[in-house]
């Protein structure tokens, strides 16, 4: 007989996350932590053996006139096929909600639908089991929201770009983006790996992306929470340039192509031309380094990505840019760093997180660029705790989420 549990074991059911094919990091239980403004539950469904089989972190958000809302982000975590056990879970977490005086129940599980490659020109099939999974779910009680494309419109994006992680990942990259990244190399950019001491410096250019792009991102203190929590387990990616090395490399190799075309016999066209080629590159760069302060010796930050890893995913949250140094295309030399020490850590996936689902806007264009798996989910879906409100609740949640 089935069991259901409201105090699940953190150890317990983060375990059981990870080794789902719905592993998700906002289903892990210090996800809590992170979304300190809402109270938290883990919940759960164990066997006649006292297994765990059904699993997840709620959040419980207070609504005036002491109501309450409960969502559980990309989860629960359980067979959404067997439709015992999801009915089971269902009625069972809705009678928990009653008692809370929750109006509804959202839930946003992290089952894909569809999956493709940017460009393809044709729709992919719908996966075996998905259509299955949603109309158990709809069986339980919830009402699905839609097959939604536009990502302002829902909690979490419905599409996202993820990249499947190899031990060479240059035969996945595209040529363009392969040129693009030798290019940011002959421009100085490096990539690495740091501690939480150089969070002011990533802070500084997500700030910088804020203001470029009209958003609002997080601030330092929200990713020294971040990185504090999830310990080893936090990754934070800076690119760097040193303008004054690169720029008296450049003046260096300048002076010396000049003198082996000085010393390159007439007869020797080929060579001549090749050094010609490669004086035009120099000038080139150094050309652009007018334009940047060269004489301090200090590097500069130009790029950053933060990023957390859970089960075999590594979640890239935030990221951002100077756009003063849009032409060294830092990022281009950092994902594929964090895509590296990624698969270093034993992930198999990097989401790189949310496209719009059209794939025809900026930042679905630039994620292209590394060839991921566009996944497209299944979508959220609200449970009904009490009828009477449910319709007047859900019409205000709309409305307080235009207003964020």
């Amino acid at each position: 007989m089935m069991k259901f549990n409201t105090a699940v074991d953190a150890k317990a059911h983060d375990e059981f996350v990870k080794q789902s094919p719905l592993n998700h990091l906002l289903q892990s239980s210090t996800w809590a932590e992170v979304k300190d403004n809402w109270a938290s539950q883990i919940v759960g469904v164990t066997d006649d053996a006292g297994n765990l089989i059904a699993s997840s972190l709620v959040l419980i958000k207070k609504l005036p006139l002491g109501f309450t809302m409960f969502y559980t982000p990309r989860g629960p975590i359980m067979d959404y096929e067997n439709a015992e056990l999801v009915s089971f879970f269902f009625d069972q977490l809705k009678k928990m909600a009653k008692k809370q005086k929750a109006l509804f129940i959202k839930i946003d599980p992290a089952i894909l639908y569809r999956t493709s490659k940017f460009g393809q020109k044709e729709a992919s099939d719908i996966l075996p089991g998905s259509v299955t999974m949603l109309n158990n779910i709809k069986a339980a009680g919830a009402e699905h929201l839609g097959f939604n494309q536009v990502m302002s419109e829902t909690i979490q994006p419905r599409y996202q770009a993820n990249e499947p992680l190899v031990s060479d990942m240059t035969t996945i990259y595209p040529k363009h983006a392969k040129r693009i990244m030798k290019d940011a190399i002959n421009r100085g950019v490096t990539g690495r790996r740091v501690g939480i001491d150089h969070l002011d410096k990533f802070s500084e250019v997500v700030s910088m992306t804020e203001s470029r792009k009209g958003v609002a991102l997080r601030n330092r203190d929200y990713f020294e929470q971040l990185m504090t929590l999830y310990g080893e387990d936090a990754y934070l990616h800076l690119a760097e340039v040193n303008l004054k090395e690169k720029y008296a490399e450049l003046q260096a190799q300048q002076a010396q192509i000049e003198k082996d075309i000085a010393e390159t016999p007439e007869n020797q066209k080929k060579r001549f031309n090749r050094l010609n080629d490669q004086k035009k590159s120099v000038e080139k760069y150094l050309k652009e380094f007018a334009d940047y302060d060269t004489e301090s010796a200090d590097s500069t930050v130009i790029a950053g990505i933060l990023s957390i890893k859970f089960g075999d995913t590594m979640e890239m949250l935030y990221a951002g840019m100077n756009d003063a140094f849009k032409k060294f295309y830092p990022q281009y030399l950092l994902y594929p760093q964090a895509f590296d020490d990624a698969f270093a850590a034993s992930a198999k996936w990097a989401n790189m997180g949310g496209v719009e689902g059209d794939l025809n806007d900026g930042l679905s264009k630039f994620k292209s660029n590394f060839n991921p798996d566009i996944q497209e989910l299944v979508g959220e879906f609200n449970i009904p705790v009490n009828g009477l409100l449910y319709s007047l609740s859900n019409l205000a949640y709309k409305f307080r989420k235009k207003m964020k």
